[in-house]
């Protein structure tokens, strides 16, 4: 029979292994052809698509679907709940409140993407902070709070986007409906070391906690019976999904579905153990939306059709089926 730890080690190598080959094949693909060859010596037009084009893109695929799905697996866990996805506590809504209302005064076409993507971190971070208010209750904090502040933050904030999309002109009104489609475009490489040094401390931290989410996942109580804190796992839990989520959709606008695909996929397959489905889920979240960057590109090529269509047609099917699966467990 074998060891757990030779079956983990497999399931990281093949993890790794689909990453980088998604990250190779949405640099090498797309709708022109690119002579490798001729891009590493320097010669154009190769050479600009290559680098400032494909590979910004890609480490931008890897990262956005990489921190989405690990905030979807520490939402599972925090909430206990397997249909629980990085929206589920309203940052996402949050992010994409505070980014409509940055193209409604037009900080965008001042001060270029990076206005809307701050009023997009600020939409997240305050809807992150008004909802561990509201759930909190003597210094407390529920995971069965935390799930209905979020519902009801996500109906607020997806009113306050429909009101805005409303009454802006046709030309504002056409960049919020393809804002929140969720996309993939090629990032400047400064947005990428801020991203990186932003996103890796909480993946690491995430990752580190791997054997606490487990024992969080089975109940607050056996969590206290352990020694543990709850209310500070909930707290670092909170904050990292919502940092993780956050982050990325205020530069990709938000991409559904991704916390939700591989991490339940991903626990049919392994198991629900944290510390081998955090890092796996990470890995295989990343070459996902990297694949679906790359069909994005290709389908209809030269058009292109935003990422998170492709993961909402994917995904949408997905959710269906697990909401049927789910009724057949219990009705067994």
């Amino acid at each position: 029979m074998v060891s757990k730890r030779v079956r983990w080690a497999a399931a990281l190598i093949f993890s790794l292994l689909a990453m980088t080959a998604a990250g190779l094949t949405a640099v090498l693909a797309g709708s022109h052809h690119l002579d490798l060859s001729r891009a590493l010596t320097g010669l154009s037009p190769d050479r600009e698509i290559l680098w400032e084009l494909r590979l910004p893109r890609a480490l931008l695929a890897l990262w956005a679907g990489g921190a989405l799905s690990l905030s979807g697996v520490l939402f599972q866990a925090l909430l206990r709940n397997a249909l629980a996805t990085p929206d589920t506590l309203g940052v996402s809504s949050g992010a994409s409140l505070g980014a409509v209302i940055g193209i409604f005064f037009g900080w965008g076409a001042h001060a270029g993407i990076s206005g809307v993507s701050i009023s997009a971190c600020v939409g997240a971070a305050l809807v992150l902070l008004l909802v561990v208010s509201v759930s909190s209750e003597r210094g407390k904090v529920s995971s069965v709070g935390l799930l209905l502040a979020g519902i009801t933050i996500n109906i607020i904030c997806g009113a306050g986007i429909v009101f805005l999309a409303s009454i802006v002109g046709f030309q504002k009104s056409f960049a919020v409906t393809r804002w929140l489609m969720g996309g993939l475009d090629s990032p400047e490489y400064t947005t990428l070391a801020g991203l990186t040094l932003l996103l890796a401390p909480v993946v690491l931290v995430v990752l580190w906690h791997g054997r606490e989410w487990n024992v969080l996942s089975v109940g607050d109580t056996w969590a206290a019976t352990r020694g543990l804190s709850t209310t500070r796992l909930l707290m670092i839990g909170c904050i990292a999904g919502s940092i993780m989520t956050g982050a990325v959709t205020a530069i990709t606008g938000p991409i559904g579905f991704v916390g939700l695909i591989v991490p339940h996929a991903i626990r049919m397959w392994i198991g629900p153990d944290h510390r081998i489905l955090a890092p796996c889920s990470f890995l295989l979240g990343a070459a996902f939306v990297a694949i679906c960057d790359v069909f994005s590109r290709t389908i209809l090529a030269p058009v292109e059709i935003p990422v998170g269509v492709i993961t909402a047609l994917l995904g949408g099917p997905f959710f269906i089926w697990m909401l049927r699966s789910r009724r057949a467990g219990i009705r067994l």
